[in-house]
């Protein structure tokens, strides 16, 4: 009897512990949800709006190089001045011109070499300008064909030999002297020639022989030597050192008057072996035959200079 409560006791409780059980899983799904907090997380940034983002500050833009103007001379065409040595060491005072290159003005700081020319018997200043000197110069300057130089025309109003008055002391202790001075020459013998036609050309190889520190370029164009330097000219050439004698050029017409005195002298240079050139050309002792050749007289000038 016991056995049997014991036994129904026993199934009783199995099946109140089993409709407990069921119970509680239909009370737990009938039952609401209980809302678990999440987890934080980090709030997304909000990325900002076109306008709001700054915009970068402009990388400097490097200066543009401003091209530098330099001024230019258009010039083509020189300039001529004209000036006077009044001394007592002449009778009548020396009158000269000068020719300016082109640009001469313009170009504060260019020093020139110098070319002395001096005129024949009878003439003045004006014969080698007459004859085409300053327009030649001129067109051969303006185009790069000779580098510019400045030009010096004396007057020698005598007829006489160069020991019976003072033109070379005049020439040499004063004019040159007052040109480096008034104008912006290279005052070396090297940038200074001294050149004549006729009676000039007398002068020229006169006075280039005799200051070869002064001159180092000389030019006879049909030149009429002294007869007083029939022995001192040629003494005075030998005696120059090898190292300073002067280039040396020597012209004339093959029907000039005086073709006769400059033929003796050429061969005295070249029996010596005095460096020097010699042309003979048609023509004769005239303005018409010096005038065909200012040319190439002014081009040989000028070589030394390039």
């Amino acid at each position: 009897m016991d056995k049997i409560r014991i036994f129904l006791m026993s199934r009783n409780s199995s099946r109140f512990f089993l409709f407990m059980l069921l119970f509680g899983f239909v009370g737990a799904a009938c039952s609401p949800v209980l809302a678990l907090p999440l987890p934080k997380t980090a709030t997304p940034e909000r990325l900002p709006t076109a306008s709001a983002i700054p915009s970068p500050s402009p990388s400097p833009v490097p200066a543009t190089a401003t091209a530098t103007v330099v001024a230019t001379c258009s010039e083509t065409t020189g300039s001529l001045e004209t000036g006077v040595i009044d001394t007592g060491m002449l009778a009548t005072p020396m009158r000269y011109k000068v020719y300016l290159p082109p640009c001469y003005t313009f170009n504060k700081n260019k020093h020139y070499p110098v070319l002395y020319l001096l005129h024949g018997q009878g003439s003045t200043e004006d014969q080698w300008i007459r004859i085409g000197a300053v327009s030649t110069a001129d067109v051969l300057m303006a185009s790069g064909d000779i580098p510019a130089f400045i030009i010096v025309f004396p007057f020698d109003y005598s007829y006489k030999q160069p020991f019976e008055y003072r033109f070379e002391d005049v020439f040499v202790q004063l004019l040159v002297p007052k040109i480096d001075s008034n104008y912006r020459t290279l005052s070396v013998a090297k940038y200074r020639a001294i050149g004549g036609l006729s009676r000039g050309g007398a002068w020229a190889l006169h006075i280039g022989a005799l200051h070869p520190n002064l001159f180092g370029t000389i030019g006879g164009h049909s030149p009429a030597i002294f007869y007083a330097d029939d022995k001192s000219l040629p003494r005075n050439l030998l005696a120059i050192p090898a190292g300073m004698l002067p280039r040396i050029w020597l012209d004339s017409g093959d029907k000039d008057s005086e073709y006769s005195v400059v033929a003796p002298f050429e061969e005295f240079l070249s029996k010596n072996g005095i460096p020097h050139e010699w042309h003979v050309y048609i023509g004769w002792h005239n303005e018409e035959y010096w005038s065909a050749h200012v040319i190439r007289y002014l081009s040989w000038y000028a070589q030394a200079w390039k």
